[in-house]
């Protein structure tokens, strides 16, 4: 991990980063998807391209394009792209006593999370005027299954909208034996409430939940995170369907004080690396001795992760110890990398939360691990990534809801406002608008 002292050089660091789909896309990466491409559709085309190109081949061919894409890039060969609903069920069924269970309490506590923050309807009866509060008809969410199934995803996502009171929940998620999806992808999707389960994964999965197919049926909004195949379909499919955000490798910051303990210090800044090769695990603090010992802390426990490859890549990449004279200075930094987590591991956590301005999450001492907002504590893992926090909010219940707002004067109301409404009219050339508005003055 790469040492940098002083608030000056940490604000260098910060503008170094690239924007969230604009970074370099490693070179086998883009030699894999130009190969690809040229054996599906004859061109040697870019990422973006390539999405794009998935995108209109769905929105024209449906079903039968997901499964010939499914075919020739995964080589699965499927009749039935839907999950029967009995193997939801059995999957739920066959999971481990411990596992079960401990999916179970995450449900409920996201579930009762997203009730507690769902916006409210309101009228004032004085003014005549208020909300509406209206849940979403259908929503899609994507479970990522590429390196390792994610049942908590499915949790986060699918619990917070049904709790938001969504009519139909439907999930997209890999298939990963060449069959059927990960069982416990499945058995979380029973366990959250999930309506329907479809074993398509990538940017066609998100195409078929974006314009619907045979099978599939066209959602109001998608949420969930995924590769970069995932992140640019979601990105390309703005405005034609609601998306929670575009979400690039996750970020940690951790702000420590002299007092912080370095050993979990280093474990929460492991806890990140291992997610991803990009994941960005950083480390702002005013003491010396909590930097060098957080270093030799996370040399001392990389070893023993089974994905010690992936947090080293992370580590050596993206990985940050930034020493500052000031928690005031470590505000000042961390508000500028408005990261996804932010970790207030100082005496005082309460006090500095009043500087927190941007972070997708706030994690509040050292008991209040980000691990525990990832599987367990109650508000949705969906936060906002790469600097997104600075404008987005954490998928919450109120994502899944519209808010209409109501508009009911009083006869004597509408009288008295009528003139003013006339005469903005008249300025801005619109005659009428001015005449209707001068028709409700005359009562």
């Amino acid at each position: 991990m790469r040492i940098i002292r002083g608030l000056a050089e940490a604000k260098a660091f910060v503008a170094a980063r690239g924007n969230l789909l604009t970074q370099d896309v490693p070179e086998h990466l883009a030699q894999a998807v130009a190969r690809t491409s040229q054996e599906l559709f004859g061109v040697p085309y870019t990422v973006p391209q390539v999405v794009a190109r998935i995108l209109q081949e769905v929105q024209r061919g449906g079903d039968a394009v997901l499964k010939d894409l499914m075919l020739k890039i995964d080589g699965i060969r499927l009749e039935e792209l839907e999950v029967p609903k009995s193997a939801m069920a059995q999957a739920a069924d066959a999971l481990p006593k411990d596992l079960r269970a401990a999916l179970e309490l995450s449900a409920q506590r996201v579930s009762a999370f997203a009730r507690a923050s769902l916006p409210k309807s309101w009228h004032d009866a004085a003014t005549g005027l208020g909300e509406r509060i209206v849940p979403l008809d259908r929503v899609g969410a994507y479970a990522p299954g590429g390196n390792a199934p994610y049942p908590s995803t499915v949790i986060m996502t699918a619990c917070v909208a049904k709790a938001a009171g969504v009519r139909e929940v439907i999930v997209c998620t890999p298939a990963r034996d060449g069959v059927n999806a990960s069982p416990v992808v499945l058995g979380a999707a029973h366990i959250a409430g999930a309506d329907r389960v479809f074993r398509i994964g990538g940017a066609q999965g998100i195409a078929a939940m974006a314009y619907g197919t045979e099978s599939v049926p066209r959602v109001d909004k998608i949420c969930g995170p995924g590769n970069i195949f995932v992140a640019m379909a979601k990105q390309q499919l703005f405005g034609q369907v609601g998306i929670d955000g575009v979400f690039g490798p996750t970020e940690t910051v951790v702000i420590a004080d002299d007092a912080a303990d370095p050993v979990l210090c280093a474990a929460d800044l492991l806890g990140q690396a291992e997610h991803d090769n990009l994941a960005t695990p950083v480390l702002v603090t005013t003491s010396e001795a909590v930097l060098r010992a957080t270093e030799r802390e996370v040399e001392r426990q990389l070893p023993a992760l089974l994905k010690k490859d992936i947090a080293a890549t992370a580590l050596n990449g993206q990985g940050a110890l930034i020493l500052v004279s000031s928690l005031d200075e470590a505000m000042e930094a961390a508000n500028l990398i408005a990261p996804e987590h932010m970790c207030l591991n100082v005496r005082d956590p309460w006090r500095w939360a009043e500087k927190v301005r941007n972070a997708g999450g706030l994690f509040l001492g050292a008991h209040s691990a980000e691990v525990m907002g990832d599987y367990i504590a109650g508000p949705s893992h969906t936060l906002p990534t790469h600097g997104t926090a600075r404008f987005a909010s954490y998928l919450g219940a109120d994502q899944f809801v519209k808010r209409i707002p109501v508009v009911a004067l009083s006869p004597e109301d509408a009288r008295r406002l009528a003139p003013a409404a006339a005469i903005i009219g008249h300025a801005e050339g619109f005659t009428g608008h001015a005449h209707s508005a001068e028709l409700r003055a005359k009562g």
